[in-house]
């Protein structure tokens, strides 16, 4: 080992302890590699920042706002609104039905965009029928990566076909997948159907307490909130009285929410913070408090007749959100992200790890895949709508605000994959264009492209690459590929084709799918040259390894997205994971031989 090589893979272990660790966040560790790798020389400068203008990066970059078209204009909805018609009653139907639609979607979007746009659509279908969460959510999700290993448009997938260029070889085109992935993803998809759907737990929905409420269809009795409802009668002389519920800190002095004001023979649902309470009137609350306390503020308990357990009005609704894998406000609590003040909405309970939390909602760190109750006006909901930390989970019944639009967006990304999979333009050059008609036909706005892109993921994977072309100059893939072909080659190319799937597969449950990739490919392919195999079918393996996702909530954002509304825990994954990735293996193998020669 030259001393060239023991300096790349010693950086290779550092990123990977880092990535595995969680200590930096991986876009960081990816520039900390990209900055390494240029003060050690082990990449010219010229190099070492050509990851931002990849022809890998652009297609990432392009697919994040075409996804984002793609989902503003409503044509992800036309999809979603035929779940209930197709899926039926049948628990199986349904799995089936889910399961084909992420994958449809996955062929062209992001992973995690695919499972989120039909993620409201699915919890809709629960609670119209007798079927149960926890039953179709993992399925949904999984469901999203089988259909990632069959397009090229899986950031993986690109990533791997852009180390194949980088190598003198042939990149893969928008129908290579086809061959090793669709067999993958129907094997997948069949799998779920009649086995992995009862392997999967029966669970209700976010915050579920009994069969009896699970299916009701509301969410007020989803999270048993008429239980948990409170009145307290505003004495005269109260310090409360004459205060808007801003200034009286009925939150912030009391620890409640309030959800009504009741006065006379009408109830004022999800009240405006600057309401004013009046001498006389009934406050109804969720939180808790003791009677003390509220003799305190001079208000005493009581019960309020005029109150029938209503919780929304034509004006205003509850919801149920959660938090998306990526979001900014991970760890971060209510109080510090100030919620209230910037969505006017009220938080009513939390639902995590099969536990529904109503008490001191505002000082409890949030968790990606937390699920969370809010009361409000319908028009604060649509500001929610558009923070991207937040996924509401309500299917949305509106029409489609501009359906030429929607079928402008399906045309400009139909063109686009025609144009790549009959090789009149490049991938790149065909997923930018379209992106940029989008922006011209007003599809959404430049600045809404900017936001759709996932700059985080931009910057991991431009900072990774240029350590796929210092492990080809310093003789490290070819040295780290000896090793793996000493251990397996004489079993033969097949053998050495699993071991770096599985390697693939393990690693992609504690780092993220991008880096291995990146890290993986270059070996792969100099290990098919080491034992006279076809370097792309052999890439095949890494490609398709970092989307069997399937063991961990961890090991893919789409599996986080769905924890907290289906209820699962870790164990779940595995339950129904383990066996799916045997068989994928399996699969993989016989396609592998069958379509690419790998003996």
């Amino acid at each position: 080992m030259t001393f060239p090589i023991f300096l790349v893979t010693a950086l290779i272990l550092a990123a990977s302890l880092l990535l595995i660790s969680d200590k930096l966040r991986p876009d960081l560790v990816a520039l900390l590699l990209l900055v390494s790798l240029g003060l050690t020389g082990l990449v010219d400068s010229q190099e070492l920042f050509s990851g931002f203008s990849r022809a890998a990066v652009i297609t990432i970059l392009a697919l994040f706002i075409i996804t984002d078209g793609l989902e503003r204009t409503g044509a992800t909805r036309l999809l979603g609104q035929q779940l209930n018609r197709l899926a039926g009653g049948s628990e199986g139907r349904a799995v089936f039905v889910v399961m084909v639609a992420t994958a449809l979607l996955s062929l062209v979007m992001n992973t995690i965009a695919s499972a989120a746009v039909l993620l409201p659509a699915v919890i809709g279908l629960t609670r119209q029928t007798r079927l149960r969460p926890s039953k179709l959510l993992i399925p949904l999700s999984f469901g999203a990566l089988l259909g990632g290993m069959a397009t090229l448009f899986t950031t993986a997938n690109i990533l791997v076909s852009a180390a194949l260029a980088e190598q003198g070889l042939k990149p893969y085109g928008v129908f290579d997948f086809l061959s090793v992935g669709l067999p993958m993803a129907l094997a997948g998809i069949v799998f779920m159907v009649f086995v992995g759907r009862r392997l999967l737990p029966e669970r209700a929905i976010s915050g579920r307490e009994s069969a009896e409420r699970a299916h009701s269809g509301t969410l007020s009795d989803t999270y048993g909130l008429r239980e948990t409802v409170n009145a307290a009668y505003v004495k005269p002389g109260s310090v409360m009285a004459g205060l808007s519920l801003m200034e009286g800190g009925w939150g912030e002095r009391l620890g409640l929410n309030v959800v009504a004001i009741s006065r006379g023979d009408s109830i004022n649902l999800a009240p405006d913070r600057k309401e004013e309470v009046l001498e006389g009137d009934i406050i109804l609350f969720t939180g808790y408090t003791d009677d003390e306390e509220l003799a305190h503020f001079g208000l005493i308990r009581t019960e309020d007749t005029t109150w029938q357990g209503q919780m929304t009005s034509d004006q205003v609704s509850l919801i149920e959100v959660v938090l998306t894998p990526r979001s900014s406000f991970a760890g971060k609590t209510l109080r510090e992200i100030h919620f209230r003040e910037k969505f006017d909405l009220s938080v009513l309970a939390l639902w995590r790890e099969d536990t529904t939390i109503r008490e001191g909602l505002v000082d409890i760190p949030l968790r990606s895949g937390d699920a969370i109750l809010l009361q409000g006006r319908r028009s604060k909901i649509k500001l929610l709508r558009e923070q991207p930390d937040f996924l509401v989970l309500e299917e949305d019944g509106a029409e489609i605000a501009s359906p030429h639009k929607a079928w402008l967006a399906v045309g400009l990304t139909t063109a686009a994959l025609s144009l790549a999979a009959l090789n009149i333009l490049p991938v790149a050059e065909a997923s930018f264009g379209a992106a940029v008609l989008m922006i011209l036909g007003r599809c959404l706005s430049m600045d809404e492209a900017y936001g759709a892109i996932e700059w985080k993921a931009i910057f991991l994977i431009a900072g990774m690459l240029p350590l796929g072309v210092a492990m080809t100059n310093t003789g490290t893939a070819a040295f780290l590929s000896q090793v793996l072909v000493g251990l397996l080659g004489g079993w033969g190319s097949l053998a050495v084709a699993g071991g770096i799937f599985l390697v693939t597969m393990l690693l992609t449950q504690v780092m993220s799918g991008q880096a291995t990739a990146v890290v993986l490919a270059p070996i792969a392919i100099a290990a098919a040259r080491s034992v006279g195999a076809d370097p792309r079918g052999l890439a095949l393996a890494v490609a398709l390894g970092c989307s069997t996702a399937f063991l961990t909530p961890i090991s893919h954002p789409a599996n986080m997205l769905v924890m907290g509304p289906g209820g699962y825990t870790f164990k779940d994954y595995s339950r129904v994971g383990l066996p799916l990735t045997v068989l994928l293996f399996v699969v993989l193998l016989i396609a592998l031989a069958a379509f690419w020669n790998i003996r």
